[in-house]
């Protein structure tokens, strides 16, 4: 049996959540990207009342560790490793891509295998974050900061219908008019952490407290101030 408190602080809305053997219990949002940092320990502990138990009952923290937003990232990262070193419990990360795209598989079935499945995250200018995964989700493109042509993805659109979705999806629709490109919005991703989540903790993937960094997949690069 297992309390995991989930994390997510990766894209414009924040989540936190507690789940039970992978069963989603409660979470709590915020859709002020700013307020991010201030929101998740007041979240846990209002959480944790929900569901009668106290922090140390706590088996495990994960954390969605990206790509995103690059602020969000690192909140969202060391937040989680702060509760993991204070209570000794272990870390499991898991990426945004890849929960994104278990939320459109189940969302849209996965059945056909001529059905492939694309996250998109808006990684500004005219890029986004994506990789693309079959109904299995067997990784086909790695996660990657691709820019938006005319010509991306064509290959895979030739024999397989591709859904894409996040909010990177809407840049590259007005530039698509594949018949095979189908566009969805995704519902809420909390519950796909929580079986996400759980299956690692199942299979003791844990996370390096010491090395363990977010997912930028881009460079960061800050402004000089001089």
């Amino acid at each position: 049996m297992s309390w995991i408190v989930q994390i997510d602080t990766a894209l414009e809305t924040a989540s936190v959540s507690i789940a039970f053997d992978g069963k989603l219990v409660a979470e709590k949002m915020n859709t002020t990207q700013k307020d991010h940092a201030s929101f998740l320990q007041p979240s846990i502990v209002e959480l944790l009342a929900i569901a009668t138990i106290s922090i140390t009952q706590i088996d495990a923290i994960a954390v969605v560790n990206g790509p995103g937003s690059y602020t969000g990232l690192r909140v969202g990262m060391a937040s989680a490793k702060g509760l993991c070193y204070a209570l000794n419990k272990p870390l499991i990360t898991i990426g945004s891509l890849q929960i994104m795209a278990a939320a459109a598989i189940e969302q849209v079935g996965k059945n056909d295998d001529d059905v492939l499945f694309c996250p998109m995250i808006d990684a500004r200018r005219m890029e986004v974050f994506t990789a693309v995964y079959d109904q299995h989700m067997n990784i086909l493109t790695a996660p990657c900061a691709l820019e938006i042509t005319k010509d991306l993805f064509v290959n895979w659109m030739l024999k397989k219908r591709v859904y894409f979705f996040g909010n990177g999806a809407p840049k590259w629709k007005i530039n698509c008019s594949n018949e095979n490109a189908h566009f969805i919005t995704l519902e809420n991703n909390s519950m796909i952490v929580s079986t996400l989540a759980y299956q690692n903790f199942k299979r003791k993937e844990f996370a390096s407290l010491a090395y363990s960094e977010p997912a930028y997949i881009k460079d960061f690069f800050s402004p000089l101030i001089s």
